[in-house]
């Protein structure tokens, strides 16, 4: 039996949950977002913040009018307070705001001292953006999963024994975009430590989610660099951040160059400016600096605490509805009791029917969004999926031609601090539905894209939101 939930309505503080969406059949019901993972919805503190603060906005740093000088104090204080998010030490430590998560771990990637024979270790679990931006800089040597989909410590440890005096830069996700599970980010930072090393953690799925402490620069579990995206954070304004010591981006040039990165600039010289000046060149995203620092917050004023518990009963409570779905198999963590280990993503599959078709069907039959596919982590699915070299190889060259229609993957479906139980109760009932064959659709693939859409159906897209007309 599932406990009592914990007393957390953040509903009223989404915009757009009482929207309705279209269905195959002409109906229209409220959507149900379960693609949180890929990126939340505003909360409405942001956007109201936004709506705020865009009369006055204006270039920062530079302006000496009222409204630049607004606008520089308040994109200061987003950088303080995206600080005081993770708890870093802004006397030591620096904020760089950029697009997202990817240009902040290639930042990083870029700007991090590295010697010729210097090791980076990653996992097999990373999503792509935590393993691709290393493969040019460095020697790069994943951690293994378990066959469950769990990280394999004992794997790290001898890793790290293995490379011992090489690795420079452990890099590893708080919690994973594909399973969900949380990683031990502050027993790897002591043993990356002992060894030597830094440690990243890429926290684009953690934030959200759970409380993220960097503890104090001395302490053995500090953690050194952090990295994390808004839209994933209800504020999808288009801004991350990359947090970590100012002496690593003090050392050379930005790897961007141009307004605002410098202080003195002759025609035979330059002298860079500080951090974070210098690693943030041209007119910076201040928008979106300003609703990502009203997320934090927000998250902070109602408590991760308080969110982490919210989510842990929805994952036990799905888990354990999910049970009642002919042919379903849960990649992963399945026990319901063991919810507090993950955070709230459950990627699954249905027997005999394609991911790509289930997640269309959920979306034209049941407004309801999920994500299917290998989410940008194809190692890591593959693992999952279990599939046998052969399998691999075809499905490769099947993806080099140009055809999709049979790329493995899965079902996933994430939860927001505002997902309920009845959200979870449309789901169970529609992949019912999908399990007995009982959708109304012709669904027809698209071998480009391995997409399903239902034939001769004209989404009313019109009706809701175009910049043009379609067809035009």
């Amino acid at each position: 039996m599932i406990a009592n939930p914990p007393h957390l309505d953040l509903r009223p503080r989404i915009l757009g949950l009482d929207r309705e969406v279209p269905l195959l059949d002409g109906r229209r019901v409220p959507y149900v977002n379960l693609d949180n993972a890929a990126s939340t919805p505003p909360l409405v503190d942001v956007v109201r913040a936004v709506e705020a603060f865009m009369p006055y906005y204006s270039s920062v740093h530079r302006g000496t009018g009222f409204k630049s000088r607004l606008s520089t104090v308040a994109y200061d204080q987003a950088h303080e307070i995206i600080g005081r998010f993770v708890g870093a030490d802004l006397r030591t430590n620096t904020v760089i705001f950029g697009k997202n998560t990817t240009e902040a771990i290639n930042k990083l990637a870029w700007r991090y001292p590295l010697g010729p024979d210097a090791v980076i270790i990653t996992t097999q679990m990373e999503h792509h953006s935590n393993d691709l931006p290393w493969r040019p800089r460095a020697h790069v040597v994943h951690v293994r999963a378990q066959p469950d989909g769990r990280f394999d410590e004992d794997d790290f440890d001898r890793l790290l024994a293995q490379y011992a005096g090489r690795v420079a830069l452990v890099a590893v996700a708080g919690a994973s975009n594909v399973s969900g599970f949380i990683q031990p980010i502050h027993r790897l930072a002591r043993k990356a430590h002992a060894a030597g090393a830094r440690i990243l953690v890429d926290t684009a799925q953690l934030a959200p989610h759970r409380r993220v402490d960097m503890l104090p620069d001395d302490d053995p579990e500090h953690l050194d660099f952090v990295t994390l995206s808004a839209h994933k954070m209800y504020a999808p304004y288009g801004t991350g951040a990359l947090i970590g010591p100012k002496d690593v981006f003090l050392h050379d040039a930005p790897e961007y160059r141009g307004g605002g990165t410098v202080d003195v600039v002759t025609l035979d010289e330059v002298h860079w400016a500080g951090v974070p000046d210098r690693e943030e060149a041209g007119s910076p995203n201040v928008v979106g600096a300003v609703a990502l620092a009203v997320a934090a917050r927000t998250l902070m004023e109602v408590g991760m605490e308080a969110v982490a518990a919210h989510e842990e009963h929805l994952i036990a409570y799905t888990l354990e509805r999910l049970r009642d779905v002919p042919g379903i198999r849960i990649f992963g963590e399945t026990d319901p009791a063991r919810a507090a280990e993950k955070v709230g993503v459950i990627p699954f599959n249905l027997d005999g029917v394609s991911h790509f078709l289930a997640a269309a069907i959920l979306g034209y039959e049941g407004g309801i969004g999920v994500r299917s596919g290998c989410f940008c982590a194809h190692p890591y699915v593959v693992h999952l999926l279990h599939l046998r070299d052969d399998e691999t190889s075809h499905w490769k060259e099947q993806m080099l031609a140009g055809d999709k229609s049979e790329m493995p993957g899965m079902v996933r479906a994430s939860f927001g601090c505002y997902n309920n139980t009845s959200d979870v109760d449309r789901l169970v009932e529609m992949l019912q539905r999908i399990a007995r064959g009982d959708y109304n659709g012709d669904y027809v693939l698209d071998r480009a894209s391995g997409e399903y859409r239902p034939r001769d159906f004209h989404e009313p897209l019109e009706e809701y939101f175009l910049l043009e007309a379609l067809g035009r």
